[in-house]
């Protein structure tokens, strides 16, 4: 008896719909959603998002049925057209130093990864991304040699904040002892090419009714894109520090190819008219020590000329090392001598000392190298096991 097998196409299978995540919308995006769905009537929005609100970002719940001033049926209808689900997290890794990474999966293909470092700001000090990728190519920044996939939504951005406050059992949102009390733009990608969704994230953020961090405790930090810098400043308000790591065009063209588009006087013209700007708020300056390429006398000098009148700190960043970078760290030394040349000159120049080095989670390692490991286990396992 014969067998016929049937290999013609059956019907395509439906697609589930994806219920959207209320988890990082803002305000007035929570209010549209629950009118849009019919979940709520709209003279009700506003009230009813100020409530979801709360539970979202105070208590940090991911259940609708944890609502307990919220009705039974209520939270049923938003459980079916809502989620609060977050994002997966594909890698967890603690260094011998506390500091801890995350590789967050947000979407199909797209990973970001975010760092949490102890012992910074106030109390510890969430590193965001803002971009998957970079188009900066920075030539010290590991990063940067990953092309730009696609700017990160403001729910990607807050999911961030989110993941990592559930990490470290932070909700609901404390107003003492917080272990995370600051947040820095400065993972993978420039937020000022992203300036509308990291501008969004911030006000969901720095919103006194949910994670409350204070706006003067969120750094934007930025490679120099000027027309954006007054954008920055008046529609979020957070702190500025700049990605500078040179005193001349020649040479920070070379390490940050950016300069060539906007040189260092337009930058320095921009910097000094940033909104709210004063010695209460202060622009960091960041500068990665490169050995015998920025790290003489003369550039530490060069550099106090160059600040000169700008309220300012200075950020000494010892290089991190990667495989095939063109590089060295600066010596010790070498670095101590060039920070007490500031020091002299007025600016306070701490030295970072640096972080998660042994997970690849220090300053311009993210992503590329997770992206690496990862495949050189896939080459190990299948070589391993052929079949």
């Amino acid at each position: 008896m014969g067998v016929t097998l049937d290999l013609s196409r059956g019907p395509a299978a439906a697609a589930v719909p994806v219920k959207p995540n209320l988890a990082g919308l803002t305000r007035a995006e929570l209010a549209q959603a629950l009118i849009d769905t019919e979940v709520v009537r709209p003279d009700k929005a506003r009230m009813r998002a100020t409530q979801l609100w709360r539970w979202i970002h105070h208590y940090g719940v991911t259940d609708f049925a944890a609502m307990t001033d919220v009705a039974k049926e209520m939270r049923a209808s938003l459980s079916e057209a809502f989620t609060l689900a977050r994002p997966e997290i594909v890698e967890r890794q603690v260094s011998q130093d506390g500091t801890r990474k995350w590789l967050i999966r947000t979407a199909p293909g797209i990973e970001i990864e975010t760092v949490y470092i102890p012992d910074v700001g106030r109390a510890g000090a969430l590193c965001v991304s803002s971009q998957v990728g970079c188009t900066l190519n920075c030539t010290f920044c590991h990063t940067g040699t990953q092309a730009l996939v696609r700017n990160l939504t403001a729910a990607e951005i807050v999911a961030q904040v989110q993941v990592a406050r559930d990490d470290l059992g932070e909700w609901p949102s404390p107003k003492e002892d917080r272990r995370l009390s600051n947040i820095v733009f400065m993972g993978m990608g420039e937020p000022l090419y992203n300036l509308d969704n990291v501008a969004a994230a911030i006000d969901v953020i720095a919103d006194n009714e949910g994670i409350a961090i204070s706006r003067r405790r969120i750094t934007v930090s930025t490679s120099g894109v000027v027309p954006e810098l007054q954008a920055l400043g008046e529609r979020t308000g957070a702190m500025l520090a700049i990605s500078l790591h040179a005193t001349n065009d020649a040479l920070r063209e070379e390490l940050v190819p950016l300069n060539k588009k906007y040189p260092i006087a337009e930058l320095m013209a921009g910097i000094r008219a940033y909104p709210g700007l004063a010695n209460a708020k202060r622009v960091t300056f960041e500068y990665v020590m490169l050995k015998g390429v920025n790290d003489s006398p003369a550039e530490a000098k060069a550099l106090v000329q160059l600040l000169k009148g700008i309220p300012a700190k200075i950020n000494l960043i010892p290089f991190n090392p990667w495989p095939g970078s063109p590089y060295e760290c600066s010596d010790w030394k070498t670095i101590e001598a060039f920070a007490a040349i500031l020091n002299r000159g007025g600016y306070a120049s701490p030295i970072r000392t640096p972080r998660g080095r042994d997970i690849l989670a220090a300053c311009g390692q993210l992503k590329s190298e997770s992206e690496k490991l990862r495949a050189s286990a896939r080459r190990r396992a299948t070589a391993a096991d052929p079949a």
